[in-house]
Order: C-alpha cells, then sequence, then structure tokens
C-alpha cells in the first residue's frame, strides 16, 4: 500500500515562494509517475505539474517559469513556487499513478496567497 504525505502549505503574501513536498510510503518506484494538483473552492481540480521516470517532467501554463518540481532517490516530490499570487490559491494534493487507472492521492494541503 502506498501513502502520500504533503507538507509545506501555508499563508504567504503575493509574491513569495513556498516549497511542498511529497513524502511517498509503500511500494513505489521510480517508474511511477507522480504530481502535483491543485484546487481552488468552486473549481474543478487542475494539474499543476508531474514528473516521469527518467526526470522529465511538464507543468500548467499557468505555473510555467514560477514553479518548478522534482524528485528524489526516495520518491519524495517537491514542488518549488516561487512569484506566488493570489489566483495560486488551492489546496495542493500530490498524487501517485501507480498503474492503468490506478491513482492514489494525499491528503492535500493548504496555499493561501494574500495579495
Amino acid at each position: 500500500q502506498v501513502q502520500l504525505v504533503e507538507s509545506g502549505g501555508g499563508l504567504v503574501q503575493a509574491g513569495g515562494s513556498l516549497r511542498l513536498s511529497c513524502v511517498a510510503s509503500g511500494s513505489i518506484f521510480s517508474a511511477n509517475p507522480m504530481g502535483w494538483y491543485r484546487q481552488a473552492p468552486g473549481k474543478q481540480r487542475e494539474l499543476v505539474a508531474r514528473i516521469f521516470s527518467g526526470g522529465s517532467t511538464n507543468c500548467a501554463d499557468s505555473v510555467k517559469g514560477r514553479f518548478t518540481i522534482s524528485r528524489d532517490a526516495k520518491n519524495t516530490v517537491d514542488l518549488q513556487m516561487n512569484s506566488l499570487t493570489p489566483e495560486d490559491t488551492a489546496v495542493y494534493y500530490c498524487y501517485a499513478v501507480l498503474g492503468p487507472g490506478f491513482t492514489t492521492w494525499g491528503q492535500g494541503t493548504q496555499v493561501t496567497v494574500s495579495s
């Protein structure tokens, strides 16, 4: 069983930075894609960034140049968020794709950006 635990959320002023971490435990391997989604109040959950085996990444247009995703050998996935704006306010969820049609999620961490 795989568990994902996020940390690093909080309240920050516009223009500031936060670093989210997602620690994975259980049977997860470097071949399993991982990443981050977010969900703002009243909006659908949207993909923020993801990282694949081999280290390739992609991210949403809205965060390009500001957010960076990384992954270490222990399958901890970090999301470095710079130049935050109030539009980045959301609950951020870590996920891991464990197989075809099988995705597991963390509990989410709140990010609030004040103007």
